[in-house]
């Protein structure tokens, strides 16, 4: 599935996606283990934000939404009305070289094609300042497949698996800080990843 179909397919279920998550699972509450290591007034992007519910809402103000869906921007534009959104790929970030202090990608990365996923590391790496920080969703298995009538639409999942995610983490020069399992917003336990962009 290519980027212009996955974009169509979280237009159509961005609305379900966001009216059926449990709105207190306890990984929105890595996000505040996140913003205390960095400094003061920081400028994090929410990388695949989609309704901006989960991630975005409990970013500070002025922070970044990237989204490839323009259905899950507008739902963003309500729930973090403070934020700035971007509409575009994550393999392509349309930010500056070295102008964020920290991203989250939460459920996101696995929508992009695994062959893809490295390139999507290294424009994490490529935006994130020296010394920047990554939270992100560590998937555990490997797989590629479109899911029939999730969120009542199809929709791609992609992913190499648990240590080869790392390894690609590595090799953009990102250094692992430790992994932290924690409650997703459909309710079940999901790996999570701390990472630090090497200087």
């Amino acid at each position: 599935m290519d980027s212009e179909a996955v974009m169509r397919a979280w237009d159509e279920v961005a609305a379900t996606y966001a009216r059926r998550r449990d709105p207190d699972g306890s990984d929105a509450a890595l996000i505040d283990d996140l913003l205390a290591d960095l400094p003061p007034a920081p400028l994090v992007l929410d990388a695949g934000c989609g309704d901006g519910a989960r991630t975005l809402a409990n970013l500070p103000d002025d922070a970044v939404g990237l989204d490839v869906s323009r259905a899950g921007l507008a739902l963003a534009r309500e729930r973090a009305p403070g934020s700035r959104l971007v509409h575009g790929e994550m393999s392509r970030l349309p930010i500056r070289t070295a102008s964020i202090d920290g991203i989250t990608a939460y459920h996101a990365v696995f929508h992009v094609p695994r062959e893809d996923q490295p390139t999507v590391y290294r424009e994490f790496a490529r935006v994130l300042r020296p010394g920047g920080r990554l939270l992100m969703t560590l998937p555990g298995g490997r797989y590629e497949t479109v899911r029939r009538g999730w969120m009542d639409g199809d929709m791609f999942f992609s992913t190499p698996g648990r240590e080869a995610t790392l390894a690609q983490l590595e090799d953009a020069e990102f250094r692992v800080d430790r992994t932290v399992t924690a409650d997703d917003p459909l309710g079940s336990g999901t790996e999570f990843v701390f990472a630090i962009r090497e200087d």
